[in-house]
C-alpha cells in the first residue's frame, strides 16, 4: 500500500510539471489524503475528472509524456512503453478511460491505475490542493474537487442506483465527512442541484430508498459493508451501519429538499452536526 502511495505521488508530481496539469483536476479517494489527518480508506488506484474528451490514444500519449517528465531524482521510474488505456464500462454504459502503467521503484514493480472520467461539473469550484509527501521532496500541487462537488456526486450515486447500490466506499466517505468537515447550506445544496441537472437525473424531493433503514437493514447490504469495513483501520471504521445510513439521511434531508425546490438552505453543518440556522442571514 505504502508503495502504491507513493508511486501515485510521484506520477501525479510529473504530471504538475507537464502541460497537461490544467486539463485534469484529483477526484476519488485520494482527495481524503489531503482533507483528513489520517489515512482514511485504502486505495490504489487514482481518479481524474479529465478537461474535453480526449480519444484513448491522446491520453495514452499524454501519460507517456508523463512517464518521461523530467524531474529531480526520487527513485521512481515510470515505463510509457507499459501504458495502456481502455474504456470504463459499468453496466454497459460508458464511465471514462482507465490508464494502466508501471512505476518501478528499486527492484519492485508497482501497477497503476488512473481513472479519467469527463463531463461532470464542479460546484462551487475547483481548489487548487498540495498533495502531502511522504518524503522530503517537492509535492504535487494539483487543481482538486471541492467536498461539496465529492457529496453531490455520491448522492446523485444513491438516488439512482436505490437498493441496488454496492458503493459502500460512498456510505463510508460521506459519514466520515458529515462528522469532520463543516459545510455551507446553500453552497452543498447549489452543487447538488448542478451534479444532477449535468446527469440528469431528478433530485428526490424525499430521502431516495438507499438512505432509508429497509436499506440499511438489508442483509446482503450488512454483508458488503462487513466485506468493505474489514480494509478500513479498527480506529477509523464505523461499524454499526445503520448509524452510518441515519447519520446520512439526516444530514442529506435538508440538502435534497433544497435542491429540489430550488430553495435556499440558510443553514450551516458544523461537524458532527446538526444543521444549525446562522445567527443572521439575508434573505
Amino acid at each position: 500500500m505504502l508503495l502504491t502511495r507513493y508511486a501515485i505521488e510521484r506520477l501525479l508530481f510529473r504530471l504538475t510539471q507537464t502541460p497537461y496539469a490544467a486539463r485534469f483536476t484529483l477526484k476519488g479517494a485520494m482527495l481524503f489524503t489531503i482533507w483528513m489527518d489520517k489515512p482514511h480508506r485504502p486505495t490504489l488506484d487514482v481518479d481524474l475528472l479529465g478537461k474535453g474528451e480526449p480519444g484513448a490514444d491522446e491520453l495514452k500519449r499524454i501519460f507517456r509524456e508523463v512517464c518521461d517528465a523530467s524531474v529531480e531524482p526520487d527513485g521512481m521510474q515510470f515505463d510509457p512503453a507499459t501504458a495502456r488505456v481502455d474504456a470504463i464500462r459499468e453496466d454497459h454504459i460508458y464511465q471514462g478511460l482507465r490508464v494502466r502503467l508501471l512505476g518501478h521503484l528499486g527492484s519492485a514493480r508497482i501497477p497503476l491505475q488512473v481513472d479519467v472520467s469527463f463531463g461532470d461539473v464542479i460546484t462551487p469550484m475547483a481548489t487548487v490542493a498540495t498533495f502531502g509527501p511522504l518524503l522530503d521532496l517537492p509535492p504535487p500541487v494539483i487543481a482538486a474537487y471541492p467536498p461539496e462537488t465529492v457529496i453531490a456526486e455520491k448522492l446523485e450515486a444513491m438516488a439512482v442506483l436505490g437498493m441496488a447500490n454496492s458503493r459502500m466506499k460512498d456510505y463510508f466517505d460521506i459519514y466520515a465527512m458529515c462528522r469532520k468537515m463543516s459545510f455551507d447550506g446553500k453552497v452543498l445544496a447549489a452543487a447538488v442541484r448542478a451534479t444532477f441537472r449535468r446527469r440528469r437525473t431528478a433530485v428526490p424531493q424525499a430521502l431516495p430508498p438507499g438512505l432509508s433503514r429497509e436499506f440499511s437493514s438489508n442483509s446482503s447490504k450488512r454483508v458488503q459493508w462487513a466485506a468493505f469495513v474489514r480494509r478500513i483501520d479498527e480506529d477509523q471504521r464505523p461499524t454499526d451501519f445503520d448509524e452510518v445510513v441515519d447519520a446520512i439521511a439526516r444530514f442529506a434531508a435538508p440538502i435534497l429538499r433544497a435542491a429540489a425546490s430550488g430553495a435556499h438552505l440558510f443553514k450551516t453543518w458544523i461537524a458532527p452536526g446538526p444543521w444549525r440556522e446562522p445567527l443572521h442571514h439575508g434573505s
